[in-house]
């Protein structure tokens, strides 16, 4: 059951449902539920969510909310997301607590990954 008033849900723009869900998939291995031609949801992947049919990207540049993600290889990781035709827009940097880098996904969406410092 979801937790009172706690974030619960998250969705994205999407210009092109089935290559989002392509990505997604060879990337982090999501699975993904239909609802027509405009929408789809991913569920356990930390949080639940969906695209969205839309013309829209959500960046950092244009005030968006960045959606963060873990991992414990963090160049492999990259390396996953170039291959699927993802966008690095800023290289990986170290911060307090560890390094990461932003990427933008086949919808220009900006994502970030970070992992532990070395």
């Amino acid at each position: 059951m979801p937790e009172h008033e706690k974030i619960n849900y998250v969705e994205f723009p999407a210009k092109d449902i089935p290559a989002t869900k392509t990505f997604f998939t060879s990337v982090f291995g999501w699975k993904f539920e239909d609802y027509g031609p405009e929408y789809t949801a991913f569920l356990n992947e930390g949080i639940d969510g969906g695209f969205y049919q839309s013309d829209l990207k959500a960046t950092t540049e244009t005030g968006s909310a960045l959606l963060v993600f873990y991992s414990k290889e963090l160049e492999q990781t990259q390396a996953k997301i170039e291959a699927a035709g993802g966008l690095i827009v800023k290289p990986i940097f170290s911060f307090p607590g560890g390094r990461r880098f932003h990427f933008a996904d086949l919808n220009g969406n900006e994502y970030a990954v970070w992992s532990d410092p070395l």
